[in-house]
């Protein structure tokens, strides 16, 4: 991997080669996920849509540097509005057109980086992303807890390294604290103007189908929701096919109107 210095740390990145005069797609990943647990996806994606890809592990993740400080409530938003715009200023030039898609965690991120309106922002795809907290959300957080306490999730290790316990611990903790409980980003999702696509598996253990129905309603442009069936809460490796087929025909479309646009 890369890496790339910023303003609180080192980050870790994945450059995948694809058309320079196309959007880059920029994959930010969920919770406890890093650049390298997205798997092949990336990658397929952007041979399918023939864009160039950028993959990262955000600061406390994978391969980039330990998370300054202890984890808040306010997280995703510092995620979207700080570490973000750092990485897009440094490796996706100044003139070229970018696309999010994020998985979880990385989804909300997405969403908050969006309603900033930011200009080179082409689109956004969210897979299993949450606009408000749950009861399923925390029960299934709830549930993790107790699988890493019973070292069944001792595979992130192999990700994470030395970092994992403060990894699960920060996003868990986290989601559970009694100041996250009110956590909501649907008063941002007007100020959405790109297309947006909202994807989620039918039987996501950490949300219901309200979160993508409120992304498609709430999203001030274009936008569409899709349910995945026959997987959960990570359609990349769960279903990878379906997902790939519904993001590359949107990528695809985004691209063609964008050209339109533009010319």
């Amino acid at each position: 991997m890369n890496t790339l210095e910023i303003a609180d740390g080192t980050i870790a990145y994945i450059d995948i080669a694809g058309d320079s005069a196309l959007p880059c797609l920029v994959f930010l990943h969920e919770g406890l996920g890093c650049a390298a647990m997205w798997g092949h996806v990336p990658r397929q994606l952007c041979e399918a849509t023939g864009c160039r890809g950028l993959v990262f592990d955000r600061r406390g993740y994978g391969q980039s540097s330990s998370a300054p400080g202890a984890w808040r409530p306010g997280y995703l938003h510092a995620a979207a509005t700080h570490e973000l715009p750092q990485v897009l200023e440094r490796l996706v030039p100044a003139d070229v057109r970018y696309m999010l898609v994020g998985h979880s965690d990385g989804g909300s991120i997405a969403l908050i980086h969006g309603a900033d309106r930011p200009p080179g922002l082409a689109g956004i795809v969210t897979i299993a992303a949450h606009v408000s907290v749950e009861a399923l959300t925390l029960a299934g957080i709830r549930d993790a807890v107790a699988a890493y306490d019973a070292g069944k999730l001792a595979g992130l290790a192999r990700y994470h390294g030395s970092k994992t316990d403060d990894v699960f611990r920060g996003w868990s903790g986290a989601w559970l604290a009694p100041a996250f409980a009110s956590w909501n980003i649907e008063a941002l999702l007007p100020h959405i103007e790109v297309p947006t696509l909202a994807l989620q598996g039918a039987n996501d253990q950490y949300g219901t189908a309200r979160q993508i129905d409120a992304i498609a309603q709430g999203v001030g442009g274009r936008a569409q929701a899709a349910l995945l069936p026959d997987c959960a809460h990570a359609p990349h490796k769960e279903c990878p096919d379906a997902l790939l087929a519904a993001a590359a025909d949107f990528v695809r479309a985004v691209v063609t109107d964008d050209l339109v646009r533009r010319t």
